[in-house]
């Protein structure tokens, strides 16, 4: 449970003035003890571990933002400016007249200075401040800034980087992020039989795989954000090999063999950084690959990650490195 969403539940309390309605809309949805009191409410998530909990606590949840409207729709933000404002939008459409939008956010994530936008094209907010993070909420009164809402709006239309289908709010959605890019410039042109990339995100380094290694028979792609993963589907549609496409949590392992992995694996929990969600990412590749099979992966060169693969059993190597990264290459004894 984040603190933000705490700080969320607190607009909800006798101090905080807002009666649940009878129906609510969750766009980024977490579960929260309180929440189970409530009469109806619907979430939609698109990141895998979060939309598991909420579905292990008994919500029920849309694989897309669903149309309609509701008289409270709640929003929890990532920490991209063009995400928040665009859900700030999406919710806007979907409230009814009269109904109320609320938002949390980690003040380190701007929450005060989000704040402030949603004043100029709302009017009249209503805040509060705890555990560093501030919720905000306003109500439809028929006055609001349509035009803004729109160019907010449109924020979340798929946009383009170097040719490929990117979406506000995912991982590395403006540019190509450097990390991948120098691993790609390593990839060796041997690789053959069923491959995974782990932490796909919109599918570059896939596509450098599937370009640089013509021999692979099958690309599995793993991405715990399902709307990369939909714009991956669209960057690797006219590939010839056989590519699948998973909506899933690497750290809960994986569910095939493979005899090559590759990845850029994560290493922030929101705005966190997270060691041991890297570690996770490589535990999860060492169990999936097969005697002999090998690991290409880059990192940022701080993070503690060779004790990681050898502790998995993997023998590595460095390939390459930068002021900022490095490649690793490993193969499983």
């Amino acid at each position: 449970m984040t603190a933000a969403l705490e700080t969320m539940m607190l607009a909800f309390s006798a101090d905080g003035g807002i009666t649940p309605p009878s129906r609510a809309l969750f766009i980024g949805a977490e579960p929260h003890p309180e929440l189970v009191k409530w009469q109806e409410i619907t979430g939609w998530q698109p990141l895998k571990p979060a939309a598991v909990r909420w579905e292990q606590a008994g919500f029920p949840r849309q694989d897309a933002l669903p149309e309609g409207k509701w008289p409270l729709v709640l929003v929890l933000p990532g920490k991209s400016r063009d995400e928040a404002l665009g859900w700030f939008a999406a919710a806007r459409e979907r409230l009814e007249p009269g109904g109320k939008l609320v938002v949390a956010m980690p003040n380190t994530a701007g929450a005060g200075r989000f704040e402030k936008e949603l004043g100029k094209a709302a009017g009249a907010i209503s805040s509060i401040q705890k555990h560093k993070c501030r919720a905000f909420y306003a109500t439809e009164d028929g006055r609001w800034d349509a035009a803004v809402f729109r160019e907010w709006r449109a924020l979340l239309e798929p946009r383009e980087v170097s040719g490929f289908t990117v979406e506000a709010g995912i991982f590395s959605s403006d540019h190509i992020d450097p990390g991948s890019q120098l691993l790609a410039d390593h990839l060796p042109a041997h690789l053959h039989g069923r491959v995974a990339d782990l932490g796909a995100g919109w599918g570059f380094l896939s596509a450098a795989v599937l370009r640089r290694s013509p021999k692979i028979e099958r690309l599995d792609l793993f991405e715990a954000d399902a709307r990369a993963l939909a714009c991956a589907r669209k960057n690797l549609s006219d590939h010839p090999q056989a590519v699948d496409f998973h909506w899933h949590d690497v750290t809960t392992g994986l569910p095939g063999v493979y005899d090559a992995i590759v990845m850029n694996p994560p290493f922030h929990t929101g705005q966190a950084t997270d060691v041991d969600l890297g570690r996770a990412f490589l535990k999860a590749a060492s169990a999936a690959l097969k005697r002999g099979g090998k690991l290409l992966l880059v990192a940022n060169r701080q993070l503690p990650y060779e004790a990681a693969l050898e502790a998995s059993g993997l023998a590595w190597r460095k390939i390459a490195e930068d002021r900022v990264y490095k490649i690793l290459f490993a193969d499983k004894r």
